[in-house]
């Protein structure tokens, strides 16, 4: 008795972002997420109803908007 049993519970990577979630991961609000869809900088997945944000789309769009970056995705 008294014995704790570990258990494990693996984590799926997540490979696309809802809005709201996108838009925090980039530091803005849902609604400049949506003027940058807008203006075709950042380009949602529409494989469901609502838009999805591909991580490796917000990488791209944070790596093509920052001046003299060297880091690599």
């Amino acid at each position: 008795m008294g014995e704790h049993i570990e258990t494990k519970v693996e984590q799926v990577p997540k490979l696309a972002l809802n809005r709201i979630d996108a838009a925090k991961s980039i530091g803005v609000s849902p609604a400049t997420l949506d003027r940058l869809v807008l203006r075709g900088i950042l380009r949602p997945c529409r494989a469901t109803r609502r838009p999805l944000y591909a991580v490796k789309e917000i990488e791209r769009f944070l790596k093509a908007t920052t001046p003299n970056s060297d880091w690599t995705i």
